[in-house]
């Protein structure tokens, strides 16, 4: 029995130790390679996120980069674009070149773009200016220096100078700071106006971006490492070279340095010997205290390093050699101790074996072969209630509590693997956010297009070959072709190749480096357009022409408006040079149409004198009615604006005509103006009318049709006759014929004085020029223009108001004459600085029974007439020498003395107007005039 005893005790002891070699080792092999592996595993994951993180920040670094180079070469060149044509219009517009070149530098100046980003120029001396900052604005930039005394920006100007343009990189403050900070620039020179353009861009702006990205980057592995746990307190932190601590679970270790932290078991620093496992791909072997044992450096810990060249950091794990065991040493602890229960259990059934246990024994121990063999499902089926039963039932909780923990262990080992789907899926999330980044950098450069597409420009960036790289929509939409069609293409194919040999000369120019304007007429929906087209070479790193930027401006209006302004200044030359012909030719016809009524009234008796002396008188009258047109061509004569009934004045005008017209010739009117009139002078519109009709008679020798077409029109945009009309209401005339129209020549000059189209002298050519005069000085607008079918068509527009706002008319004054002078001698002063004119007048005052003093200039006369005892009137000249006119003398006569009457004469004709007042108590007498015409004003001062 003892022998058997012996054996079966051996028997158990060797299934015990055959269990526990055959399991235990394995099963605890397997956890710490598990818990060992997820280490490795959680820290290549984070390595790979943080690797995608940088490489993403430095693609997105380098494309902002160069989109932002690419936008200030733009600019810049936007920038000399717009000086040169700023500058043109600005002298266009009668500045100066030097006023014209301050003008558009102001405008520079306010130029802003970006994020707060600008223009500056600085002449060849280094002078700013333009520049946008008052504490740069016109300073010497050799004097702008830094604390280490240099001038970069005097140095970049000299670059610049040399090299034609480029990119420079130096230090510059911003508005508000004081601060220098890195700032790239691009600097063109502009030899044609003496100075270079510049514009920049902050490089902490592209580098706080880039910060920003790297602390969200840094913000999502901080989040993610915090969650993750290896065994039960192991964990992921990085440092970088200079040993920060970036990112660590210990909130005290954090943001921390640790150069001088000791390795225990190499006596090297920690740092050092973490720096140099580095990406070997072994652990590091340490010893480290526990947050529970502070400064007892005994216990073991591993840690894998992965290194980051882009970032400079070093991501590392850390593990405590006890906790990868600790779940092994817990499995083998419950098999040991269950082992040991079912040892204790076998010497106390073997006291029993002799007896009854023998059978259970031997199920038993086929159990335990089947769990020696990995069936943990095995059973013994013993049900008894003694030890043996106690036995079997411990042997098969064992073989249970076997089976859970391994069932344990295999749900930790899932739960791991969750945690690191988990942690992966925030890894794709980061993922995704640095995408978006990249839609975002992406959306910006469409942006940037559709600001290219909006620019009232036509622009287009070439190869060195020709090839076309870009077009904007208003480029496209000229040559009627989709953009992306043009991409790649030929730009022969694209503009055709007659107009790419207009070009070429400026193509080849801009290989050579050279930036070109020239200007080409073009047609645009079969409308003619005028072009001015700017190349601008484009350089590399070697300064070798890579590209051609070219902006195309349609300038079409502004030359128009330049012919227009240059036709307008030319008449209104004319008309100055007109209305001083007539003053001085009506002084001379005042002496003339006198003398020669002195003569006739001297010698009345003589018939033979009279016969001579009445042609010449005709031909005097006929001079003024030719000074009379050329003061109208002049704008200076004598209106009476009021609302007309355009209606009526038609009617009577028809009327006029049909009488005067041939009767082969057909009128026909159609007004179309009832509740909107004209506010003009009624008499010089019906003249107007009856002088055009009278030319259209002149164009149908055969007769034909002569038309009068009134409408009124409401003028809210651009609209063009002689010169752009302003808005406001208007009534258009339109006197339309069906004759031979006029010829390029007349339609080039027909406003023009003395120019007639008649052969053999005939016709004064003064018609349409008093026509002219009559409408501009009305405010309004007249156009001339040929019929497509047959004859001209001449179109007036006047300014117009509501029919309800007319004016009542006043009560006619009775046309009785007044009683003639008394005998009672009167006495006249008589201002005239022309002595002729004055003797003239003189003589006819005198005729007219009036005591007469004279002088030659109206500050004369203020200090003659207070020593008169008595005056009755005033009769002066308007054009006086010295500091007082004749106007102001008669008002100043008259405050002294209401009673006087006052008679103005003049060669010109002064309206009453806001420009020129005129007291409505004075009388107004053109030059010439006789002495019937003299004593009549008098006669109707008389009456007022």
């Amino acid at each position: 029995m003892q022998r058997f005893f012996i054996t079966l005790l051996l028997i158990i002891s060797m299934i015990f130790v055959t269990v526990y070699f055959y399991s235990v080792p394995m099963i605890k092999q397997k956890v710490f390679d598990i818990e060992r592996n997820a280490s490795g595993i959680a820290l290549n994951s984070v390595f790979s996120l943080a690797n995608k993180m940088y490489a993403d920040t430095e693609k997105y670094r380098a494309q902002a980069l160069e989109s932002h180079k690419k936008r200030l070469q733009t600019v810049v060149g936007l920038a000399g674009s717009f000086f040169g044509s700023s500058l043109q219009q600005a002298m266009d517009r009668g500045m100066s070149e030097p006023q014209a070149r301050q003008y558009v530098l102001e405008q520079l100046r306010n130029f802003k773009y970006g994020d707060n980003d600008y223009i500056w120029v600085a002449d060849y001396n280094g002078i700013l200016i333009s520049h946008p900052d008052p504490r740069y604005q016109g300073q010497d930039t050799a004097d702008i220096r830094h604390n280490d005394g240099t001038s970069e920006v005097h140095e970049v100007i000299n670059r610049a100078l040399k090299q034609g343009e480029g990119f420079y990189q130096y230090p510059w403050n911003r508005f508000d700071s004081q601060k220098p900070l890195d700032k790239i620039s691009f600097v063109k020179n502009y030899p044609q106006w003496g100075f270079v353009i510049g514009s920049g861009v902050y490089l902490d702006d592209l580098d706080e971006d880039i910060q920003q990205l790297r602390q969200e980057a840094l913000k999502e592995l901080r989040e993610g490492i915090q969650e993750i746990k290896i065994a039960s307190t192991g964990y992921l932190y990085i440092f970088d070279a200079k040993t920060k601590m970036l990112i660590h679970p210990n909130a005290n270790i954090a943001g921390s340095n640790f150069p001088e932290l000791i390795n225990p078991v190499t006596g090297n620093a920690i740092a050092k010997d973490l720096i140099q496992v580095a990406d070997t791909g072994k652990e590091l072997y340490y010893k480290w205290d526990r947050p529970d044992d502070p400064g007892n450096y005994q216990y073991e810990k591993l840690s894998l390093v992965r290194y980051l060249p882009g970032f400079d950091w070093y991501i590392c794990s850390s593990v405590y050699v006890d906790e990868l065991r600790s779940s092994a040493e817990l499995l083998a602890e419950r098999i040991i101790t269950i082992a040991a229960i079912a040892l204790f259990v076998a010497l106390l059934l073997m006291l029993l074996f002799s007896q009854w246990i023998s059978q259970p024994i031997k199920r038993l121990a086929d159990t335990a072969v089947r769990v020696s063999k990995g069936d943990l499902s095995a059973q013994t089926g013993i049900q008894r209630d003694d030890e043996v039963g106690v036995l079997a039932h411990a042997f098969d909780t064992m073989v249970e509590r076997l089976r859970d923990s391994i069932h344990n262990l295999d749900s930790k080992v899932t739960e791991r693997t969750q945690a690191l789907a988990d942690k992966n899926q925030q890894l794709v999330r980061a993922s995704e956010s640095m995408h978006l980044a990249q839609e975002a950098l992406t959306q910006s450069e469409q942006r940037q297009r559709q600001i290219l597409d909006a620019l009232p420009a036509q622009i287009a960036y070439l190869d060195s070959q020709f090839n076309t790289l870009f077009v904007n929509q208003l480029l496209a939409d000229l040559y009627q072709q989709n953009k992306a069609s043009m991409i790649n293409k030929a730009f022969a194919d694209v503009i055709g190749a007659a107009q790419f040999t207009q070009l070429s000369w400026q193509l080849q120019a801009a290989l050579r480096g050279q930036t070109t304007v020239g200007e080409y007429s073009e047609h645009y929906q079969q409308h003619p357009m005028i072009c001015k087209r700017t190349l601008i070479p484009c350089f590399n790193q070697n300064e070798e022409v890579n590209g051609i930027l070219m902006l195309t401006l349609d300038i079409t209006s502004e030359k128009n408006a330049e012919r227009q302004l240059n036709e307008a200044q030319r008449m209104n030359a004319v008309g100055q040079m007109a209305g001083g012909l007539a003053h001085d030719f009506n002084n001379l016809l005042t002496i003339i149409l006198g003398n020669l009524h002195s003569v006739g009234d001297r010698y009345a008796d003589d018939d033979q004198l009279q016969h001579y002396l009445e042609p010449a008188i005709r031909a005097t009258r006929r001079g003024a009615d030719i000074t009379s047109r050329l003061l109208s061509f002049a704008r200076r004569q004598p209106l009476s604006p009021m609302l007309i009934d355009l209606e009526q004045l038609l009617s009577n005008t028809i009327e006029l005509l049909a009488s005067s017209l041939p009767d082969k010739i057909t009128i026909q009117h159609h007004n179309h103006t009832l509740e909107w009139w004209p506010f003009a002078d009624p008499g010089r519109l019906e003249d107007a009318l009856v002088n055009l009709a009278f030319n259209a008679r002149n164009a149908m020798p055969h007769g034909g049709t002569l038309s009068f077409t009134t409408q009124h029109i409401t003028v809210t945009k651009h609209l063009m006759l002689d010169e752009p009309v302003q808005p406001g209401e208007y009534c258009q005339i339109r006197i339309s014929d069906s004759g031979s129209g006029f010829s390029d020549q007349a339609l080039e000059q027909c406003f023009e004085p003395f120019f007639t189209s008649k052969t053999n002298g005939a016709g004064s050519g003064l018609g349409l020029s008093m026509v002219y005069g009559f409408v501009k000085q009305s405010q309004g607008y007249i156009n001339i223009q040929n019929n497509a079918d047959q004859g001209a068509s001449i179109t007036l527009l006047l300014p117009a108001q509501k029919a309800s706002e007319a004016a009542p008319t006043p009560p006619q004054q009775s046309d009785s004459e007044p009683p003639l002078l008394d005998d009672q001698r009167k006495l006249i002063c008589l201002v005239e600085d022309d002595p002729d004119v004055r003797s003239l007048v003189r003589q006819q005052l005198i005729e007219l029974g009036f005591d007469v003093i004279d002088t030659h200039s109206g500050d004369e006369a203020q200090r003659l007439i207070p020593l008169l005892p008595s005056i009755y009137g005033l009769v002066s000249d308007v054009m006086l020498p010295g500091d007082l006119n004749g106007i102001e003398l008669a008002n100043w006569l008259y405050q002294q003395n209401s009673h006087c009457r006052i008679i103005l004469i003049s060669g010109y004709s002064y309206p009453k107007s806001k420009e020129r007042p005129i007291n409505p108590a004075f009388s107004l007498l053109h030059k010439p005039f006789d002495l019937a015409a003299l004593k009549k004003e008098f006669q109707d001062s008389e009456k007022r």
